[in-house]
């Protein structure tokens, strides 16, 4: 039994309105444009996020190369400081806790002090006591082993840390933050070897790192963003050539699907103009012959005469398979109803569903009727189906059409079965649409074809 649920119908479209030569129209040139617009804007945003990436580790670098540029600084400062500064002013006297030497000293480094450039100073001997500090309750106190390297004074090699300061000997400075934490070692007039300690305060890092970073940024950034657009026109290029070579390609699917219909329109009208016509006029001289014949006679013309009007049949529905004119005539929903019509008379049960919503320009309306055409005729001849449905509606703001069977089916997984030509034919009338079709089918478990036309889709005359 055959089930048709249709669409209101809408007045028939004439041959004019279906094989009309249709160029590049301006909605292509505007789909044209817009992919490459659509493309250059990936490019330019990929390309922005790649900046960002490299920008930051960038970054980071730039400001460790200024940490440690400003750390040899802050030693090469100290250093001196200790040489030239403090070395002269460490006498016994000093070191014994000498009330003047030790002001002595407070008066030679209080400059340092004043301007905020040192937090804190403390002199350390090899064996953990503090000999001088700017705090001078810390003076005479020892804090243990010493916590830089026994090597120090050895390797003349300064230690420099950014961190925050908690250590026991740290109670005046654990409450400022990071501070820059700097060891060198120094030999005074006195001779005992010493070790020279100073806190900096970090923004003398902070400093250094934000100079350097403002001085290399711009130049990195700059020649980032060049390389960015000096790819730019190479990109627009191929997002060009990508889409002429698309278009080519579409050209040529159409021209291909318009040299297969005017094949088949040919092979049509030879078929029904010359073979049919003279199988027809046989069929008439046999009934003729027939009519006069002996017995014996009439028995073998009568048998001949059935298998000629069997052929006559067969290729009459050849004919109509290679060209309907159902769409023209009747519109899409009885053409795609008659498609079904000599499965139904065969027993098959089908079923035509067609929503209501849909709405196609008369291009999309060949190009599914065609479709339809061909997945029936695949059914027709391989699928030994009993059930047929034939759907046509809109999923998503797409146009979908699918066709299942509950047949034989097939292996999907591989290319087409040998003898399935329709299943190539399908897919190249489909893509030359814009149309995405797919196949689903197991042995023993039916096929289905889904043709899905988007909503967006510009299609090509077919």
């Amino acid at each position: 039994m055959r089930r048709l649920l249709s669409r209101p119908e809408r007045p028939a479209h004439t041959a004019g309105d279906l094989m009309s030569d249709w160029p590049v129209s301006p909605p292509a040139l505007a789909t044209d444009r817009s992919e490459v617009r659509v493309a250059v804007q990936r490019f330019l945003l990929t390309g922005l996020l790649v900046l960002l990436v490299a920008a930051v580790p960038a970054t980071w670098w730039i400001r460790a190369v200024a940490e440690e540029h400003a750390v040899e600084h802050v030693l090469r400062v100290t250093q001196r400081l200790a040489d030239y500064a403090v070395a002269p002013l460490i006498t016994d006297e000093l070191l014994e806790g000498d009330a003047a030497a030790t002001a002595q000293l407070d008066v030679r480094l209080q400059p340092w002090l004043d301007d905020g450039t040192i937090h804190r100073i403390k002199i350390w001997d090899e064996d953990g006591t503090i000999v001088y500090a700017d705090e001078h309750e810390l003076i005479g106190q020892n804090y243990g082993p010493p916590s830089w390297d026994d090597d120090l004074v050895a390797r003349g090699e300064g230690i420099a840390t950014v961190e925050h300061q908690q250590g026991a000997e740290n109670a005046h400075e654990s409450s400022a933050g990071r501070l820059v934490e700097v060891y060198v070692g120094f030999v005074p007039v006195a001779g005992e070897q010493l070790v020279f300690e100073a806190y900096y305060d970090d923004a003398i890092v902070r400093d250094e790192q934000r100079s350097v970073l403002m001085g290399m940024a711009p130049a990195l950034l700059l020649t980032l963003v060049l390389f960015q657009l000096a790819q730019l026109a190479p990109a627009v290029g191929l997002a060009r050539r990508i889409q002429d070579h698309r278009a080519a390609r579409a050209r040529l699917l159409q021209h291909a699907v318009d040299a297969a219909e005017l094949e088949r329109v040919r092979v049509a009208r030879d078929l029904h103009d010359d073979v049919i016509q003279d199988l027809a006029g046989l069929s008439y001289a046999l009934e003729a012959q027939e009519m006069h014949a002996g017995p014996e006679q009439r028995g073998v013309l009568g048998r001949t005469r059935s298998i000629l009007q069997g052929s006559l049949r067969t290729l009459r529905g050849i004919t109509t398979a290679l060209y309907s004119p159902d769409l023209l005539t009747l519109g899409l929903p009885k053409a795609m109803s008659n498609l079904a019509e000599p499965l139904a008379q065969r027993g098959v049960d089908t079923s035509v569903q067609i929503d209501p919503a849909v709405f196609l320009t008369p291009d999309q309306e060949g190009m599914f009727l065609k479709v339809a055409r061909e997945a029936i005729a695949n059914i027709s001849k391989h699928a030994h189906a009993s059930t047929v449905t034939l759907h046509l509606g809109v999923e998503h703001g797409a146009t979908v059409l699918t066709v299942s069977d509950d047949g034989t089916g097939f292996d999907d997984s591989g290319s087409s079965p040998e003898g399935h030509l329709g299943l190539r034919i399908m897919r190249d009338i489909a893509d030359a649409a814009g149309a995405e079709l797919s196949i689903r089918s197991r042995p023993g478990a039916g096929t289905t074809v889904v043709t899905t036309l988007p909503h967006d889709a510009v299609t090509v005359r077919l």
